[in-house]
């Protein structure tokens, strides 16, 4: 189960806004289009500066307090569940800080703090209330939104995490962190054998590949390096 941040913490309101909206509203402004909230993600805790915003865009101003690289998601409800991911913003180093922006709907959702850049994160909920909101991403170069994400790894002798199957038309994230002593490459291949997407993956650092999984059947999650034998494991999609 994730972490939930302590109650408390979602009082926050004194975090000083680290950029201006592309809207031209400031981190105070009760209206969350074009405005910015502060987060403040730790190793232990995901501090938003509002939970309650209007629909619409709005940027999740990140600043990584913690001691490790960390990720941010905001998450939407898919069935009960807040797995669907409405947007991402990866790589942020301690004391660092990025944006992320989103256009929020009218519903609930989670904004995820994850240090070291897995699990299910340290999770805060915001209620978003009002017209206007698309769902979408934009913004920094981040993917678009997807259903969920498959964390895998690699020590150079074998593909770990790939467990159960998919489901056709998902949009998945597949996150190959690579513990192998050299580079590799993630790859994924439809039933016909077609390359469905790739990625490089510098020696410990994690990769991130979206594919939409178009076809039922048996799809190859592959992964490669120069001089070494690929490694395969199998994804049956129905």
């Amino acid at each position: 189960m994730p972490l939930r941040a302590p109650a408390a913490a979602l009082l926050l309101g004194a975090l000083t806004p680290l950029v201006a909206s592309c809207g031209g509203a400031d981190a105070g402004s009760s209206s969350s289009s074009g405005a910015t909230v502060a987060v403040a993600a730790g190793e232990k805790s995901c501090d938003v500066e509002r939970t309650e915003l209007d629909a619409g865009a709005v940027t999740f101003a990140v600043t990584n307090k913690g001691s490790s690289t960390t990720e941010v998601y905001v998450y939407g409800d898919d069935a009960g569940q807040f797995t669907r991911v409405i947007g991402e913003v990866e790589n942020i180093g301690p004391g660092t800080s990025r944006n992320l922006d989103v256009d929020l709907p009218a519903g609930s959702y989670e904004v995820a703090c994850k240090p070291g850049q897995s699990g299910d994160g340290i999770r805060t909920g915001i209620t978003v209330s009002g017209e206007g909101g698309e769902g979408g991403e934009g913004g920094e170069g981040e993917e678009a939104g997807y259903d969920r994400e498959i964390e895998l790894s690699t020590d150079g002798t074998t593909i770990t995490g790939l467990d159960g199957g998919a489901e056709k038309g998902e949009r998945i994230e597949f996150k190959l962190t690579n513990g192998a002593d050299g580079a590799r490459v993630l790859e994924l291949k439809d039933p016909d054998g077609g390359v469905a997407g790739e990625v490089d993956v510098e020696a410990g650092t994690t990769g991130e590949l979206v594919v939409e999984l178009g076809a039922t059947g048996t799809w190859q999650v592959i992964v490669e390096g120069d001089g070494v034998e690929d490694l395969v494991a199998q994804l049956p999609v129905s």
